[in-house]
């Protein structure tokens, strides 16, 4: 048995002979039900975690979260046959009664809206790949991309939509997947968190981020997201307040940790031992983070190739070097997100501000990923909380349109890491509103992911108000067809 976890078991122990032997129930009742607790299964606190269960593919993941959920009709899910349709109202045999938004409940009529925008062909591993105009850099590494075009998810409104995508729940309160990963696998990096978020500021309506996106739930909370910032000191409190110097700081951190340690022996409580190792873990940041910070020695090319927002900190740019250098770093999960997707009216423009923010960043991050050799290890993943109607929200012309929420399909895609590359899963019906071919749900993307991790997502657990809680709940399988 693992130290730790005997540590706790005997905790548990003692505090139950203690209460018992001065309350209701004697020195008789303990002695009695003392063979009830004897077990593992008794232990209040969790498990050890567990590593791989069996050889990853992946080492680490970046996750590109788009928040505010681009519309797939405009970038990835090609449908000319819209065209002819323009301002024709969407069938009835077609919506099937579908709950709508407050946004659109009380519209008369559901206009289908067509793209505006061009597709093209790009060349894959399959019969080619239609993309939008929009994302010609993307366009050009589809090769290495597997699309997801029949995603669906429960959600129909953004705050449980993100919440359900970063946690495998829509109510607050679990580990998001960053945290399972830390929790299940570990650091690499000593002088790093384990998981990193990072975000970019979009062009249109956007929704708010709640840091419980990248919490740690009821996991140790060494685990949660350590949010990186665009302005000033990129991680709070990274510089030591004036009068401190460094072996002020070391000390200070010593008697710290001998203070906590006799709270540990005297509490058994883990969050004790999280708090001890955060501590450590922010002044080796000091040494480390600057360094990761400073570009100063990419070459040109590279720089070039992410695009001219590449020096301005806080871009999706910017963002998406740090991305590849944190991978450079064992940093084990990696969240970027990108605000302003959340375009319910002057969609053309908004969706052409956006896309050209993150379209050449985000496939020079997979082109870096592999002229480095770290792609085949690195798990990268591009998704939105949900997707876009294919009727318009509110006015609908020749030049401009708006698109509801729409949570029954929308397109996804993912690059190394174990993926199978340049194919496409999964089809949408003519209207880009229901799944035809091969659906894939929420539970089942985070199984495919954590099984790319080395991890059974049936048995990484930690067990919590007396059950086994698990990222997927009771739920999710691992699709084998996007696998290599």
């Amino acid at each position: 048995m693992d130290p730790l976890e005997q540590r706790y078991l005997d905790m548990t122990r003692r505090r139950f002979f203690g209460r018992c032997a001065t309350g209701a129930f004697g020195a008789v009742g303990s002695m009695a039900l003392s063979g009830l607790i004897n077990t593992p299964r008794a232990v209040a606190a969790s498990p050890s975690r567990s590593g791989p269960h069996f050889a990853p593919k992946a080492k680490r993941v970046i996750y590109m979260h788009m928040e505010g959920a681009p519309s797939q009709l405009d970038l990835f899910d090609h449908k000319p046959q819209l065209r002819p349709r323009f301002d024709q109202d969407l069938p009835d045999s077609i919506r099937q009664g579908q709950r709508l938004t407050g946004m659109t409940s009380g519209q008369d009529r559901f206009p289908v809206a067509p793209s505006l925008f061009r597709f093209d062909r790009y060349e894959n591993n399959e019969d080619g790949i239609w993309i939008s105009e929009l994302m010609p850099h993307t366009g050009a590494i589809a090769k290495e991309l597997c699309f997801v075009h029949s995603m669906h998810t429960d959600a129909i409104n953004h705050e449980p939509g993100i919440t359900f995508f970063q946690t495998g729940s829509q109510q607050p309160g679990r580990p998001s997947f960053g945290a399972w990963a830390s929790y299940g696998l570990g650091n690499e990096n000593a002088n790093l968190p384990s998981f990193v978020v990072l975000i970019s500021q979009g062009f249109g309506n956007m929704q708010a981020l709640s840091a419980r996106f990248w919490g740690s739930g009821f996991l140790p909370s060494e685990h949660q997201g350590c949010r990186m910032r665009s302005a000033g000191d990129p991680v709070l409190y990274l510089n030591d307040p004036p009068g401190i110097d460094r072996p002020d700081r070391r000390r200070m951190l010593d008697l710290m940790a001998a203070l906590n340690e006799r709270e540990m022996t005297r509490t058994m409580d883990p969050e004790v031992q999280a708090r001890v190792s955060q501590y450590e873990m922010a002044y080796r940041m000091q040494m480390s983070v600057p360094e990761l910070v400073d570009i100063s020695g990419e070459d040109d090319e590279t720089l070039a190739m992410y695009g001219p927002e590449v020096r301005k900190p806080g871009t999706f740019a910017s963002n998406c070097l740090l991305a590849r250098r944190l991978a450079e770093r064992d940093v084990r999960f990696i969240q970027l997100y990108m605000r302003g997707w959340d375009a319910h009216n002057n969609l053309p423009n908004e969706i052409r501000l956006q896309s050209a923010a993150v379209d050449q960043p985000q496939a020079a991050l997979v082109k870096d990923l592999k002229r480095r050799g770290l792609l085949d290890d690195t798990l990268v993943i591009w998704a939105g909380e949900f997707g876009r109607t294919v009727y318009s929200q509110g006015t609908l012309s020749e030049t401009n349109y708006g698109r509801d929420h729409h949570p029954r399909c929308f397109t996804i895609w993912m690059a190394g890491g174990g993926v199978k590359p340049g194919v496409s899963i999964g089809k949408t019906d003519d209207y880009s509103y229901n799944i035809v071919e091969n659906p894939v749900d929420v539970h089942d993307l985070h199984a495919t992911m954590l099984h790319l991790l080395g991890l059974d997502h049936e048995r990484l657990t930690f067990r919590q108000a007396g059950r086994d809680f698990r990222l997927t709940d009771v739920f999710g399988k691992v699709r084998p067809e996007m696998l290599l």
